[in-house]
C-alpha cells in the first residue's frame, strides 16, 4: 500500500490531459487568427460572430473531451476488485475465446467511449504489467464485435498479486487514430493510475476467468477508476 501512496503523489493535478496540450494550442492559435481577420476585413462583424459561435462550440466540444479528472478509488481494499478502465456505457458482456494469450474462454466486457465522455483510461487491477503490445489495423465502428479483433489495439496483460491475469485492450474506432498505452513490461500497476487514452471516440475490453462475479449489466453508464465492474474469485 506504501508504494501506492508513493506513486500517487507524484500525480499532477491537471484538469486536461496531457494529450490534448498541442491540439488545444494549435486550435486555439487557429481560431483566434481567423476571428482577428474576420472582425478587421468586414464591417458587420457579422461574420465573426457565426465563426465565433460555431468554432467557440467546437473548441469547448475539444476541452471537454480532454479533460482529465483526477480520481481515486473509495475503497481501501482493492484485492480481487475490477474497476472500470473508462468512462462510458457497457456494449458487451459475454464469454469469447481469447486465443492470443490465454488460448480459454473468457469473460469480456467491452465499454465503449463516445465523444463526450473522457478519454483518459485507468488501470482496472492492482498487480504487474507482464506484456504491452500494439497491433496495427483497421477502423471499424468501436461497437461492432470485429472491432476488438481487426481494429487497431493496444494490449497490456495484468498479473494481480493473487495470479489472476487480466487483459485489457484500448480499441481504436472509425474516428480515432490514436491509441497512447503508458506502461511497460515488469511495471507495477494501480487502480487510480493512468494506463493511457484514445483520442476521438473508441473502447476498451477487459478479459476476465470465467466464474468472475459481473457486477456491471448491459447498457450501464460507467466512470473510469470508480465503478465496480467485477470481483474475481
Amino acid at each position: 500500500m506504501s508504494k501506492k501512496i508513493d506513486k500517487l503523489k507524484k500525480l499532477k493535478k491537471m484538469r486536461l490531459h496531457r494529450e490534448g496540450t498541442d491540439t488545444l494550442v494549435w486550435c486555439g492559435i487557429f481560431i483566434a487568427a481567423v476571428g482577428l481577420l474576420l472582425w478587421r476585413c468586414f464591417d458587420s462583424h457579422l461574420a465573426f460572430w457565426l465563426f465565433a459561435v460555431v468554432f467557440g462550440t467546437t473548441y469547448a466540444i475539444i476541452l471537454n473531451f480532454f479533460r482529465c479528472p483526477i480520481r481515486r478509488f473509495p475503497l481501501e481494499d482493492t484485492d480481487n476488485i475490477v474497476v472500470a478502465p473508462a468512462d462510458g456505457k457497457v456494449v458487451v458482456i459475454e464469454e469469447v475465446d481469447e486465443n492470443e494469450y490465454f488460448h480459454e474462454r473468457r469473460i469480456m466486457i467491452s465499454i465503449f467511449m463516445s465523444l463526450f465522455n473522457v478519454h483518459a483510461n485507468w488501470f482496472p487491477v492492482d498487480g504487474k504489467v507482464l506484456e504491452v503490445h500494439h497491433f496495427d489495423g483497421n477502423f471499424h465502428k468501436a461497437w461492432l464485435p470485429k472491432a476488438a479483433e481487426e481494429n487497431e489495439h493496444a494490449d497490456v496483460l495484468i498479473e494481480t498479486e493473487t495470479g489472476v491475469k487480466v487483459l485489457c485492450r484500448q480499441i481504436a474506432g472509425a474516428v480515432a487514430r490514436r491509441i497512447v498505452t503508458y506502461p511497460e513490461a515488469g511495471e507495477e500497476c494501480f487502480i487510480d493510475e493512468h494506463l493511457g487514452f484514445i483520442k476521438f471516440g473508441s473502447r476498451v475490453d477487459v478479459f476476465l476467468p470465467i466464474g468472475t462475479e459481473v457486477c456491471v449489466k448491459m447498457g450501464q453508464k460507467t466512470t473510469g477508476d470508480q465503478t465496480v465492474i467485477a470481483k474475481l474469485k
